[in-house]
């Protein structure tokens, strides 16, 4: 007898950046996709509206979009093939406020001339936010692509301070959506 398939859930949460959809895949986070985000899948594939498996993943990105966390703490079901899960995996190592570059992470993943697979990789991060796709910049330190939108890359990384001389959104103003 085959095994039964994954059971699917999503919500869709609000955030300073627009609407989140966060799926799970047998109760554990799999995916946090942004509105018009390139590689969203489509909404059918999300499985059904069921807002309890994620009391905690909303809890912890409040916290973050408070200013109050800087990592996140969640079980996350990351399906991609073994070099993509090593490099979000990589991705989960890049500290709050930090960037690297897709050169750095070849690097650090032991695959020096494999920066243009490791931005291929970065751009089919099922877990924004979470998984800090957002961290990796050019070589020469431009914001390059994100899967998100460039203007919520530089939104995001002038919140975590992580490009100087980026605009961050209003500290208060965060503080008071998520209170």
């Amino acid at each position: 007898m085959a095994p039964a398939p994954p059971t699917k859930q999503h919500t869709v949460v609000d955030s300073p950046y627009g609407p989140l959809t966060l799926v799970a895949t047998d109760g554990v986070l799999s995916a946090l996709y942004m509105t018009d985000q390139r590689h969203r899948p489509p909404e059918e594939t999300f499985g059904v509206p069921d807002p309890e498996p994620f009391g905690e993943v909303v809890r912890q990105l409040t916290e973050y979009f408070a200013g109050d966390r800087t990592a996140f703490d969640l079980p996350l079901h990351l399906h991609g093939t073994p070099f993509q899960r090593s490099v979000w995996a990589e991705l989960l190592r890049i500290p709050y406020g930090e960037t690297r570059t897709y050169g750095e992470l070849a690097e650090e993943l032991g695959k020096p001339g494999a920066s243009r697979a490791v931005g291929l990789a970065n751009g089919k991060n099922p877990v924004g936010i979470i998984v800090p796709c957002h961290r990796v910049i050019g070589a020469s330190g431009s914001l390059t692509g994100y899967g998100g939108g460039l203007d919520r890359k530089q939104r995001l990384l002038a919140f975590e301070g992580g490009v100087p001389g980026l605009i961050a959104p209003r500290a208060d103003l965060m503080k008071r959506l998520y209170q």
